[in-house]
């Protein structure tokens, strides 16, 4: 299941089509829940509508040098896609295995920009073992991920560790990128490169 955008052309209805896309590949719908906001949601999918292909192009290039730290039989079949994330739910990426392909949502509106790749790093790792949970064969996919990007290994295997490991910086206000409050973005954002393409 891929996200379907819509035919129309105004921002505003875009930007709703994206979301209630996004909902639908969602572990449950109301991850997804400023579409039920009608008051403010209007600056948000007005945003997203004129600038969301670009924010996934980001996300895609960090997902693409994931893929590079794995022989292709080991890469995870996926697709990514930026998503306000609902606060109830306390979260900051998601990987849905229950998709085909393997969804993975990031709110980057909650992760400064210069760490959205060490988030998409951690939900990759997830795929590409093909379950949830911080076990030690989570461990084994984020260590080697980490190591072919170049970042610090995890200095520990415990689930306190792995479940926010590599270590990212929450924004101050999760709303205000997806408002449109940083429009400096693109000049803040840190694609991973593979440092060395790891063979195992």
């Amino acid at each position: 299941m891929t996200l379907i955008l819509t035919t129309r052309t105004d921002a505003f209805s875009r930007g709703l089509d994206y979301l209630y896309g996004l909902r639908s590949l969602a572990l449950i719908p109301d991850l997804i829940d400023i579409v039920n906001d009608r008051e403010g949601r209007t600056a948000i999918c007005t945003w997203i509508g004129t600038h969301i292909d670009a924010v996934n192009a980001q996300l895609d290039a960090n997902v693409q040098a994931c893929h590079a730290c794995f022989l292709p039989w080991e890469q995870p079949s996926l697709q990514v896609f930026a998503a306000p994330l609902a606060p109830a739910f306390r979260v900051d990426g998601v990987c849905n295995l229950k998709t085909n392909p393997i969804t993975l949502l990031i709110d980057v509106g909650r992760v400064l920009p210069a760490d959205w790749g060490r988030l998409v790093v951690h939900e990759y790792a997830h795929a590409q073992v093909g379950s949830p949970g911080h076990h030690p064969a989570f461990a084994r996919s984020l260590t080697h991920l980490c190591l072919g990007l170049g970042l610090p290994p995890p200095p520990a295997a415990d689930e306190d560790t792995l479940k926010i490991y590599p270590p990212y910086h929450l924004a101050a206000d999760s709303l205000a990128f997806w408002r449109g409050a940083i429009p400096d973005w693109p000049d803040q954002v840190t694609v991973l490169g593979a440092s060395l393409i790891v063979t195992r």
